[in-house]
């Protein structure tokens, strides 16, 4: 029987050895870090986890369905949730299926499969292997950008940043205002000497609970349709949070769900205590001074850089994957369409999507290598289906906003029903 090698144990690299080892598919793990849990565990050298960090979508439709936390907590930490994933992987004996402490260094084709080059704690080796699945997570390789002039203070990005301990003391400004950029700010509020906050576009803030409950939690039945999902949250926001634009907070150029929203709202009572400020776009660094284009300017001792994360799979040429612009363009975000024996899991981002909905796409990639395995004929027909039609439509009718890290973002509702109507088609042609 073939072996297949799977990349990362972090959430999505546990849900494609699990879905594999369900259909009695020979898997090796491959894991840089000494444990599970990817990004999630604080102690991994590659993760960009910070101590304060929570889920920001809630425990009930984040979990994996054939494993339910043990915490009740309806947001909880990243310490719970590596044990969550120790204790997963430990349950379905993924953990023995993992080499750790061993990069991943070089994948390159050969015989129909792939040599995979690793470095561990053997040294260096290669493998065969009939394919590799890709799931060293999307939130590793920081984005950069660059700036007019020279900063002469400290400049981190916020993938650097573990404890507000770091920002003791400081003058703060954090540069977006993402997930992680406004966590971090509300850090700094209580140990920064100030925290200002430099954004180009605006925003949508969705508090943790409505009416009581997660807001997640809400509205899980049939998805509205897309302008009336997005009028009738757009109203109710209103009604919790207010207008952000009265906080300093450019007025959004997108409709709601357009991008991912941001969940929390501790950022609007603290700026509407004076806790921290809203600063236009950079214009130039002058020293240890900023400048902003609506003329403003002020300084700093430290520029937290809160610019997101690239895609970056170092290990294989780009030609593999069929990048093209900031993501490779595999059909479902999975499988390229030449079907070179390379899968991409993870490389999914959607409100709401929870490690269940990777673990269905984990799962549809079973089923097709399953196939590939005992039925060539209907993995045939699956590959023909996928090279010969349409792809479907991952947006779910949102029209997001064209940025590179929404190169790989899809509707969580378009995206499962598309993946479970792949694995009824392929296993109905058996």
């Amino acid at each position: 029987m073939n072996r297949y090698a799977v990349i990362g144990a972090g959430p999505s690299g546990l849900a494609a050895a699990r879905a594999l080892q369900k259909r009695g598919i020979a898997v090796d793990g491959y894991e840089a870090s000494h444990g599970v849990g990817g990004l999630w565990d604080i102690t991994n050298p590659r993760s960009t986890m910070y101590e304060s960090a929570h889920l920001i979508s809630s425990r009930t439709t984040t979990e994996f369905a054939e494993f339910p936390m043990r915490s009740r907590v309806d947001y909880p930490g990243h310490r719970v949730l590596r044990e969550y994933f120790e204790d997963y992987a430990d349950h379905f004996g993924l953990t023995a299926l993992f080499r750790f402490d061993t990069k991943v260094t070089r994948l390159e084709p050969r015989d129909g499969g792939w040599d995979l080059t690793s470095l561990g704690p053997d040294g260096e080796q290669t493998r065969w292997y009939a394919g590799v699945v890709l799931a060293n997570g999307t939130l590793a390789e920081p984005n950069v950008p660059t700036f007019r002039g020279e900063f002469t203070g400290e400049l981190m990005h916020t993938s650097a940043y573990t404890s507000p301990e770091q920002l003791r003391g400081k003058r703060v400004l954090l540069i977006g205002a993402g997930n992680s950029g406004c966590d971090i700010a509300v850090d700094a509020v209580h140990h920064a000497v100030s925290v200002d906050m430099s954004v180009r576009r605006g925003y949508y803030f969705v508090p943790r609970y409505l009416f009581g409950k997660p807001s997640d939690t809400l509205n899980q039945g049939r998805p509205l349709p897309p302008r009336i999902k997005q009028a009738v949250d757009s109203r109710v926001l209103r009604a919790f949070t207010g207008d952000p634009v009265r906080f300093g907070f450019p007025k959004p150029d997108y409709r709601i769900y357009e991008s991912h929203p941001i969940v929390n709202t501790l950022i609007l009572n603290h700026l509407g205590q004076g806790d921290l400020r809203i600063r236009a776009d950079i214009d130039r660094f002058d020293g240890t001074t900023v400048r902003f284009r609506d003329g403003s300017a002020d300084d700093y001792d430290l520029v937290l850089l809160a610019t997101g994360y690239t895609l970056d799979y170092p290990f294989v040429d780009r030609e593999h994957l069929h990048w093209q612009g900031a993501s490779p363009r595999l059909f479902l975000n999975l499988f390229p369409a030449s079907f070179n024996g390379l899968y991409v899991m993870g490389m999914i981002e959607a409100s709401g999507i929870g490690w269940q909905g990777r673990y269905e796409q984990a799962d549809l990639l079973a089923t097709y290598l399953d196939a590939v395995e005992n039925d060539p004929a209907r993995a045939a027909r699956f590959r023909e289906r996928v090279t010969g039609t349409a792809w479907p439509d991952l947006t779910g009718g949102y029209h997001y906003l064209g940025l590179d890290r929404m190169a790989y973002y899809v509707n969580k509702d378009a995206y499962r029903g598309a993946v479970r109507q792949e694995k009824h088609a392929l296993e109905a042609s058996a």
